[in-house]
């Protein structure tokens, strides 16, 4: 897997671009859905925009130096945390946009405030919880990468065309051929290039356009309270920090995740400050009108396909966040890529880190019934609510918020399975092989 273990400073540059071309779809994602709901004017949806990706970039650089209280320094990327969408879309079409900021403030001061108790849960994310966790991060985000891989919008004429489908194929192939086939540095950028190539092939089907770099502006500056000044509510407040809740779970499994990729042991006091970075991006967040930002699970998969163990990557992807968040043209030129290229390389970075997941089972004796019990339901919950989230319609709307998400769901029957069912001795079987090892 590993091929450039140290890259320098042009190669890290270009593992920065990858880093951000895997992050960006889902980044610009929240704000685009959230605008579009509550009827934002095309000026404020270009603010919204330039801001969310600045503030990622912002976010991001507060995680990757370790100072006394802030910084899990590992190559993480932060961006907006999609179960905020509908949270805030009640909030903001009930109690208007000042509401939705004053809550994402409130949450995020919550998150800095109860980081190190929360660490503190760290004995509860044993192997068998967390390569639970991480299967599931990956395997539930598939869905996201083939709607994409269709041209992204369901409702669309051309959704699960012929043109889609070949250009996420080709994409595909590009990927797995040159992951396969390349050796160092080519290899380690295998997503970057499968996107770039993709895409020109989609440009020779006419599949894309570059006007919207043409009418992009050239400065936008983010500013504080720009859509709104906050305001604050004790329901919008209770319901964001369910929201930041859930976040700090799903940023757990990958904070794992990477220091599996790392061979990092994380310690609690790594974990508090990991958790104290999030809360401090939230609170800037609110600040500067966008949304709640968490960990993003698919830079693991860069991280795994790259071998990658670097920081300095993440530092070139944080200037080019801010230069996007800066310069409209060119957030306005990663726009251009098609749908279908996208969900493609998602699909190879979510199974990608779904495998790592299972990689990490292999380490846990699923001869034991106690533990195959952990494995089998925490991970079929997480996939069953992927799938069918209705089944929790009847719920109340707070309850909703925390178990129709695949990752929380996981994380609440692995660790409560893992603290319930009584430990047994190993199996004969695993006792069996390691005397014939031996």
């Amino acid at each position: 897997m590993n091929t450039v273990s140290k890259p320098n400073w042009g190669q890290s540059l270009v593992l920065g671009i990858q880093h951000v071309l895997a992050m960006y779809s889902g980044g610009v994602l929240v704000p685009l859905l959230i605008g579009a709901a509550l009827h934002f004017s095309a000026q404020q949806m270009a603010f919204l925009i330039s801001a969310d990706i600045f503030m990622t970039g912002i976010g991001t650089l507060l995680q990757l130096k370790q100072m006394r209280f802030t910084g899990i320094a590992m190559p993480v990327v932060l961006g907006s945390a999609i179960q905020s969408v509908t949270p805030l879309i009640n909030i903001g079409s009930t109690l208007g946009f000042g509401a939705m900021y004053g809550a994402t403030i409130a949450a995020g001061i919550f998150v800095f405030l109860i980081a190190g108790l929360f660490a503190r849960l760290r004995a509860f994310f044993p192997p068998v919880v967390t390569g639970s966790l991480i299967t599931i991060i990956g395997f539930a985000l598939i869905p996201v990468g083939i709607q994409n891989l269709g041209g992204g919008d369901l409702t669309a004429k051309n959704f699960g065309s012929a043109t889609n489908l070949l250009v996420g194929f080709v994409t595909i192939i590009i990927i797995m051929a040159i992951t396969l086939l390349a050796k160092g540095f080519l290899k380690s950028i295998s997503i970057l290039l499968g996107i770039i190539l993709g895409t020109l092939f989609a440009a020779s089907l006419g599949g894309v356009s570059l006007a919207a770099v043409g009418q992009a502006d050239w400065l936008h500056l983010p500013t504080p309270f720009f859509l709104a000044k906050p305001t604050f509510h004790s329901s919008a407040i209770i319901t964001m920090i369910i929201v930041a809740i859930t976040s700090m779970i799903e940023s757990t499994g990958v904070y794992f995740a990477l220091a599996d990729l790392t061979g990092r042991d994380l310690s609690q006091n790594d974990l508090a400050r990991g958790y104290r970075s999030e809360g401090l991006a939230v609170i800037l967040s609110g600040l500067f009108n966008t949304f709640p930002y968490s960990t993003f699970s698919q830079n693991v998969g860069v991280v795994r396909l790259s071998g990658m163990k670097s920081r300095r990557p993440i530092y070139f992807a944080v200037i080019i966040l801010l230069l996007i968040g800066l310069i409209p043209k060119f957030g306005a030129l990663v726009t251009v890529i098609p749908s279908s290229v996208l969900g493609a390389a998602m699909l190879v970075l979510f199974g990608t880190i779904g495998v790592q997941g299972i990689t990490i089972l292999k380490k846990v004796d699923l001869n034991q019934e106690r533990n195959l019990l952990i494995v089998a339901l925490s991970i079929g919950s997480g996939i069953g609510v992927t799938v069918y989230p209705q089944i929790f319609q009847q719920m109340p709307t707070a309850v909703k918020l925390v178990i129709t998400n695949a990752v929380v769901i996981t994380s609440i029957v692995a660790v409560l399975l893992n603290a319930l069912l009584p430990k047994t001795k190993p199996s004969n079987d695993k006792i069996a092989g390691l005397a014939e090892n031996n």
